[in-house]
């Protein structure tokens, strides 16, 4: 079987879609199938597939410049996917690039599929958009009921969306490397360095971005300071209210991205996971915290 992919996110993007698409690299070489990305982002040397990615042309996003909007030449990737005869599409998002995809198999009787990653309706309250909310769902419906399924990740985005009256749904179950995430990773050294004086860690990783409700852990800081609790808040993520938290917690421990053996030993190491969003369809970290 061949598969197009059609993702918004891949690394080195570190989102969760980025992340799910990694993990399924590997059951698709697993399996022997055939597969292809086009993507605004391309995977660099460290990946053994990048060599399976169409990076196609793309403008950073208004107020994320870390994110990108594909806006693909369609006749160039009719060309490719033709070339690479497709039996099925698989489409992550709703953009310009989705939309081809889309397209691209009504056009010549493919099935195609979508999973669904983010609820881009939920941010808009974040933005003083909330009026818009009833018609950013009617758009997003007419979108993903054009597919032959819909994979979401949770049971309860499932039940969400059949509310609002998506069709087709199936579940997609995530899951994690726990060679990866463990308790083992525990880095006695690197706890010491965080917290020399050994007060409990509290971790947060993430994009730092207002639909995380990051004002929430703000809250938490001055709550438990005002109890006099000994705590370090270390975060690990970056976006665009990383220099107001930076400000607001001012005695917090900002260690940017981390990846791989790093992302592993922060997780261990620290004593309690702590993440406010309220908008997450999954939350692959919260399966990582627990397997740590």
């Amino acid at each position: 079987m061949k598969v197009a992919y059609f993702a918004d996110s891949l690394p080195p993007s570190t989102d969760g879609v980025a992340r799910t698409f990694t993990q399924l690299v590997n059951t698709l070489h697993e399996e022997r199938l055939e597969y292809h990305f086009f993507s605004p982002f391309k995977p660099n040397e460290q990946y053994f597939w990048k060599n399976n990615v169409d990076q196609v042309f793309s403008v950073p996003l208004f107020l994320y410049n870390h994110y990108r909007i594909g806006l693909p030449a369609s006749h160039r990737i009719y060309d490719q996917l033709d070339s690479f005869k497709p039996d099925i599409i698989h489409v992550t998002s709703p953009t310009p690039l989705g939309q081809l995809g889309l397209k691209y198999a009504q056009k010549r009787g493919i099935p195609v599929v979508s999973s669904y990653h983010t609820h881009f309706v939920s941010y808009f309250k974040y933005y003083g958009l909330q009026k818009l909310e009833p018609i950013g769902w009617q758009i997003l419906k007419k979108f993903y009921n054009q597919f032959d399924c819909v994979y979401v990740p949770s049971p309860s985005t499932a039940e969400e969306l059949e509310i609002r009256g998506f069709e087709n749904i199936e579940l997609w179950q995530r899951g994690i490397d726990l060679s990866s995430f463990s308790s083992q990773k525990l880095n006695q050294e690197l706890k010491m360095n965080i917290s020399p004086d050994q007060k409990p860690i509290l971790l947060f990783v993430g994009r730092l971005v207002q639909e995380k409700d990051l004002d929430d852990l703000v809250k938490v800081d001055r709550i438990l300071k005002s109890r006099s609790k000994d705590f370090k808040i270390v975060i690990t993520g970056d976006g665009p209210m990383r220099s107001q938290l930076e400000t607001q917690l001012p005695d917090a421990k900002f260690t940017g991205w981390l990846h791989g053996q790093q992302l592993s030993e922060i997780f261990a190491s620290s004593d309690i996971f702590v993440f406010p969003s309220t908008t997450e369809t999954f939350g692959n970290v919260i399966l990582e915290a627990y397997a740590s």
